[in-house]
């Protein structure tokens, strides 16, 4: 008679110490991939779509204060446009900003912050880039200033609730300009009018002023710290509702 039962196959317990050693590998091991996949998205998002920077001037107040933090959406205005009273950030179209000192840091501060400003977190670069609110498209034909001290696009006197003016001054710039803006290109203004280097004084620079829509970095949506300070940034299209678009 043959024997048709299984043999014993005898099993070795495993230590519980090499079972909790292994649990912590693999635990560690999600642990650096979870790290991984979110420093990638976090990179993705930052290089295409929103980004963060301070602001390191006064010449946009009082919508925007020194050292306020801004979110900016990277999709204007190579895929939604640009419109009057956007609030933009760009870089610096040649002769705008001084050169600037490197910024000494020691190895340990320098690493935090270039790994915060892969995820969008920290902005090293914004003192090479300036913030204004858009005024003038391609096109257009933007005037200052008439009897009331305002300015006009395409001959529509405008209403800028935005502006900050020393007390007693009623005019929007303290210097008249009349410029017609090239193809391409932006006319840009701070909203601290009487203390904002802005389009109307760089006319000797490359751009004459004007700034390519390909220096671009995006349009400034919300401001994110301080907290207190949080809030959207509006760009008053009642401002501009009157003006018609230019024929380039």
């Amino acid at each position: 008679m043959t024997d048709n039962t299984l043999p014993s196959r005898s099993h070795r317990l495993e230590p519980d110490s090499s079972r909790k050693k292994r649990g912590i590998a693999i635990f560690l091991r999600d642990l650096l991939i979870i790290f991984v996949v979110a420093l990638l998205i976090s990179f993705l998002i930052k290089t295409f779509l929103v980004r963060s920077f301070y602001i390191p001037s006064g010449s946009m107040e009082s919508t925007l204060l020194v050292n306020d933090r801004i979110i900016v959406n990277q999709l204007e205005p190579d895929l939604i446009p640009v419109s009057r009273g956007d609030v933009v950030v760009f870089r610096d179209p040649g002769g705008w900003l001084p050169p600037q000192a490197p910024i000494e840091q020691n190895p340990i501060v320098a690493a935090l912050d270039w790994t915060l400003s892969v995820v969008g977190l920290s902005a090293p670069d914004s003192n090479d880039h300036l913030i204004k609110r858009v005024i003038g498209l391609p096109g257009d034909h933007v005037v200052c200033c008439n009897t009331l001290g305002q300015m006009s696009v395409n001959d529509i006197p405008l209403n800028e609730p935005y502006v900050l003016l020393p007390v007693g001054q009623t005019s929007v710039s303290k210097d008249a300009f009349d410029v017609v803006v090239p193809k391409n290109s932006l006319w840009v203004m701070g909203d601290n009018r009487y203390d904002s280097l802005d389009s109307r004084y760089h006319p000797t620079a490359p751009g004459k002023g004007f700034v390519p829509l390909d220096n671009v970095v995006g349009r400034a949506l919300v401001i994110s710290w301080p907290l207190n300070r949080w809030s959207w940034l509006d760009d008053y299209p009642e401002v501009f509702r009157g003006v018609e678009d230019a024929e380039e």
